[in-house]
C-alpha cells in the first residue's frame, strides 16, 4: 500500500475542499476547508524530494490550467493529472509532464459511458497513461458513478462487472468517495472494502482519512490491495490529523515490506 499525495486546485489555488459542495451554478455554496498560499510547485517539489510518485493534480472547475501545468512541470514524470481532459488535450498534458491524465466526465454522458470516447483515448494516448476516475456516491444500497463535479449521477455502479469492464481501457483507478470527501470524518468502509476485493487493477481510494489510523484500516479492509490518499487532515493542508511526516514515514515503511 501506499500514500499518494495529491494537489487539488480550485480557481488557481491550492486548496481543499468539501467535495459533495462542488457546484457551476453556485460558487458561493463550496465549502472550503484550507486554501494555501503556497504556489502548486511548492507541493509538488515537496513530493518530488520525498519521492513520493503516483500523486495526482486535480482541477476543480475552470480556471486551473497554468496551476496544474506548474505543479507538473515541478516534477515531471511524477503527477497524474485530471479536470476536463478530454481526446482533444490528453496529449498536450501528458507532454506537460504528466505521468497519466485522469479521465472521468469527457466519457459519461446522459447517466451512460461513451466507449466510443474511451477507445479514442486509449488510441490516442495508450492504455498504459490513462486513469479512470470513477468516483462515486451512494444512492440505496449501491455507489453510482458521479460526474460533472460530483454532482450528476450516472447509471453506473461501482460491481466487479462494471470495474472488469473499465479496467479493459485504463492503467489505474482512482475513486473519491465523494459523501465523506473533505469531511475528515473517517474513510467509507464499505467501499474501501468493496474496491479491495474487485478491483482487477491498481486502485487509489480517497475520502475521509482522518488520521494514520485510518490508513491502516485501509490497509486491513483491502487486504493491502489499495493505495490512499489523504486530504484535509495533513497538516500541510491546514489539518490536524496527520502530519506529512508521518504519511512519508508510512511510505516508506510500506515501500520496504515489499
Amino acid at each position: 500500500m501506499k500514500f499518494r499525495p495529491c494537489i487539488d486546485l480550485h480557481q488557481g489555488k491550492v486548496k481543499q475542499i468539501v467535495g459533495s459542495t462542488l457546484s457551476d451554478q453556485n460558487v458561493d455554496a463550496v465549502r472550503t476547508n484550507f486554501a494555501s498560499e503556497q504556489p502548486p510547485s511548492f507541493y509538488a517539489h515537496m513530493y518530488k524530494r520525498d519521492s513520493l510518485t503516483g500523486g495526482h493534480v486535480i482541477m476543480l472547475g475552470p480556471g486551473n490550467d497554468a496551476a496544474a501545468a506548474e505543479a507538473l512541470q515541478a516534477y515531471p514524470g511524477g503527477l497524474q493529472v485530471g479536470g476536463g481532459i478530454t481526446a482533444d488535450n490528453a496529449k498536450e498534458w501528458l507532454s506537460l509532464g504528466a505521468s497519466g491524465v485522469i479521465v472521468t466526465s469527457y466519457v459519461f454522458k446522459d447517466g451512460r459511458v461513451f466507449e466510443d470516447r474511451l477507445q479514442k483515448l486509449v488510441s490516442m494516448v495508450g492504455k498504459e497513461n490513462l486513469v479512470l476516475d470513477l468516483s462515486c456516491r451512494k444512492k440505496g444500497s449501491e455507489y453510482y458513478v458521479v460526474t460533472d463535479r460530483w454532482q450528476k449521477f450516472t447509471d453506473i455502479t461501482i460491481n466487479q462487472e462494471s470495474l472488469h469492464f473499465f479496467a479493459r481501457f485504463c492503467t489505474e483507478f482512482l475513486i473519491h468517495a465523494v459523501d465523506v470527501e473533505g469531511k475528515c470524518a473517517g474513510i467509507d468502509e464499505q467501499l474501501v472494502e468493496l474496491l479491495g476485493r474487485m478491483s482487477p487493477v491498481p486502485t487509489t481510494y480517497a475520502g475521509g482519512v482522518k488520521s494514520m489510523a485510518d490508513m491502516y484500516r485501509v490497509k486491513e479492509l483491502a487486504g493491502n490491495r489499495l493505495d490512499a490518499t489523504i486530504g484535509s487532515a495533513l497538516d500541510i493542508f491546514g489539518g490536524t490529523g496527520v502530519t506529512y511526516k508521518e504519511a512519508v514515514q508510512f511510505n516508506s515503511r510500506e515501500l520496504a515490506e515489499r
